[in-house]
């Protein structure tokens, strides 16, 4: 029988700093998280398990030495655990967000790039497995992120990176946010992004493009745009999103974010903006420290295709 999962997370950094200054206590934490019904083992889901001298638990079951970090985020970590909780903290308690070089100064971390490696774990946490899908009335429209290119007509572009933006209609206001990077404008990508983003049996908002068309099982409520030289008036909620978005990856990271890692990028700007009404930033750090041990690894070789 489950349990009942009750939210336990620190209010303050003088209380983070109070209650993890051990590994061992950080472990017994992302424990909980883990497994908050019980130990489950890895290998044979046996349920009963014995604490080791290594920091392990010994299964009853296969005898398996399960870390709590195997299959996290921290996997194969150097970093000590005590140095990700601080970084956990920071990131969710920084409103506008953080960047690499930042984090590297408050950390105190002696490389730069082992700061970057670790924002980038951190966003890959930030998508919780099996969330749940927009629904309601959905606004869809793409917009681009990038240098202007001399010579292009239209929604053509070769150097750009083309994005699709899902606004969830609340009331006259914003409810969540799906954002993505298509590799190309097509019809296929188009309605991949709304079947993962958008619950069956919604209202999908778009303007008159094409590829929006033939959507199977939702209501399509197609905006054609007549003498408006922009959509605003037609889909203000995403307008309203991309306008924040590029004003925040101009802000905080100065617009320098390669086509590469664009992905984690948005993934960041959707955690914050779909929580951004949360009163407590430490309920923003067990959310993502609770994620961060549902999410697999991230080996820095997958991170670091893009020179740094």
């Amino acid at each position: 029988m489950s349990g009942v999962v009750i939210e336990d997370y620190p209010r303050t950094l003088m209380e983070l700093e109070r209650r993890f200054t051990t590994e061992d206590a950080c472990r017994q934490y992302l424990f909980q998280l883990r497994w908050p019904d019980g130990f489950g083992c890895p290998r044979c889901g046996a349920t009963q398990a014995w604490p080791i001298s290594t920091g392990r638990w010994l299964c009853g079951g296969c005898r398996y030495q399960a870390s709590v970090t195997a299959g996290t985020i921290f996997q194969d970590s150097h970093l000590p655990l005590t140095t990700w909780f601080r970084a956990l903290w920071y990131v969710t308690t920084q409103k506008p967000g953080v960047s690499a070089l930042g984090l590297q100064r408050v950390l105190g971390l002696g490389s730069y790039k082992t700061a970057w490696a670790m924002l980038h774990k951190l966003r890959r946490a930030m998508v919780r497995p099996g969330r749940d899908r927009l629904r309601g009335t959905v606004e869809v429209d793409e917009t681009y992120w990038g240098a202007k290119e001399a010579g292009v007509v239209g929604r053509w572009t070769e150097a750009k990176a083309l994005l699709i933006v899902a606004a969830e209609a609340d009331g006259a206001g914003i409810g969540r946010i799906r954002l993505r990077r298509l590799a190309a404008l097509t019809r296929a990508q188009a309605h991949r992004f709304i079947a993962a983003a958008i619950e069956p049996g919604s209202v999908v908002r778009t303007d008159g493009l094409n590829i929006y068309e033939g959507l199977a099982g939702y209501v399509h409520d197609r905006q054609v745009q007549r003498r408006q030289p922009e959509g605003e008036h037609l889909l203000p909620r995403v307008h309203r999103v991309v306008s924040l978005l590029k004003r925040w990856l101009l802000g905080t990271h100065q617009g320098a974010i390669s086509h590469e890692h664009l992905d984690d990028y948005l993934d960041e700007f959707t955690f914050r903006f779909n929580r951004r009404k949360s009163a407590s930033r430490g309920k923003l750090f067990y959310r993502l420290a609770q994620q961060a041990v549902q999410v697999e690894p991230v080996p820095f070789v997958s991170l670091s295709r893009h020179k740094l």
